[in-house]
């Protein structure tokens, strides 16, 4: 059965905890040296963030990759962050969670609803945004379901448009509930460290 494979994976990570500010911050080291750090909402167990990191090619640290949460915005100088800055009316992608769904935000979309069509591309894994009017045009991958090796399924994809801003929404399989149900119980045991204790406690 293959749904285990990506559990196990994480059980055996090096894992490292910290308490703060309402979240609890969980570090992964994986034996090929990629890191993975999540954070959830303390109080309802909701993933607020995931980012990975690799090493690049000569051995150094690359940079953090966001796959669920706000995107960081590139720490630039002040003068630089001026000549660079992005326009602030371009299509923002991000993917935001729900404890029983995998959600996607694009904002900055001020078309109406009829004009998105969002479709399952079962042979290549991934969803498809398209727009009538060829203004926009998206596909994304569910990183979460290649892990458990889980197919995609277009009765679990829906979409909403408010607010100048898209909102897919793609129900969890029980697989995935099941497995993350697993894992915030293991979570849970790890000794964290609280804010201010210096080191995290490892497990």
């Amino acid at each position: 059965m293959a749904v285990p494979s990506w559990l196990e994976r994480l059980r055996a990570a090096g894992k490292t905890a910290l308490v703060q500010d309402g979240k609890r911050k969980i570090h992964y080291l994986f034996e090929d040296g990629k890191e993975m750090a999540e954070e959830y909402d303390i109080k309802t167990g909701q993933l607020i963030s995931r980012k990975w990191r690799e090493k690049n090619t000569l051995g150094g640290t690359g940079k953090w990759q966001v796959e669920v949460g706000e995107p960081s915005s590139p720490l630039l100088g002040a003068l630089e962050s001026e000549l660079i800055t992005e326009s602030s009316s371009n299509p923002i992608f991000m993917r935001k969670d729900t404890l029983s769904s995998f959600q996607w935000r694009i904002r900055n979309l001020p078309y109406p609803k009829e004009v998105y069509s969002v479709s399952v591309e079962k042979e290549q894994r991934c969803c498809v945004i398209r727009t009538t009017n060829k203004k926009y045009y998206k596909k994304f991958s569910i990183p979460d379901l290649d892990r458990y090796h889980l197919p995609l399924d277009a009765a679990a994809l829906s979409f909403t448009h408010a607010n100048n801003t898209l909102i897919i929404t793609y129900q969890k399989p029980k697989e995935i509930l099941a497995a993350e149900e697993q894992l915030q119980k293991e979570l849970k045991k790890i000794k964290a460290a609280n804010s201010g204790d210096g080191d995290c406690k490892t497990q």
